[in-house]
């Protein structure tokens, strides 16, 4: 079955970086959609960043030039590199499959909706 396993949280200072990756099993790794989303207490789930099977990326206006995401198909690994972190950047961050090709949606929680999701990694960003 599909499975996703999230990793690389933690707490860091405003302006410092952190690689999230996940790490995927159950499916063809390079042929579906597999994205970022993020949730905040008392906020909707958003999409921060997704890629598709053609390698295809696309960006939260809120991160773009400061997020980068990758895949690395030999170790079926999604990366998400966050760069010059802000505090708003708080959040529990969750990576997702899209099979169906969705494009750029979110349901309004993270966990919920169309797609396969893992357990989530939280990312705290303090000044």
């Amino acid at each position: 079955e599909v499975q996703l396993v999230e990793s690389g949280g933690g707490s860091v200072q405003a302006g410092g970086s952190l690689r999230l990756s996940c790490t995927a099993s159950g499916f063809t790794f390079d042929e579906p959609d597999m994205g970022w989303y993020r949730q905040a207490p008392g906020n909707e789930c958003e999409l921060v960043s997704k890629v598709s099977g053609n390698g295809r990326t696309h960006y939260s206006d809120l991160v773009k030039g400061r997020f980068t995401i990758s895949k690395d198909n030999a170790k079926k690994t999604l990366h998400l590199q966050m760069n010059l972190l802000k505090l708003e950047d708080t959040a529990v961050y969750y990576c997702a499959v899209d099979f169906l090709g969705h494009g750029y949606i979110s349901p309004p929680r993270c966990g919920s909706g169309p797609y396969y999701w893992g357990q989530g990694t939280q990312v705290t960003v303090s000044s």
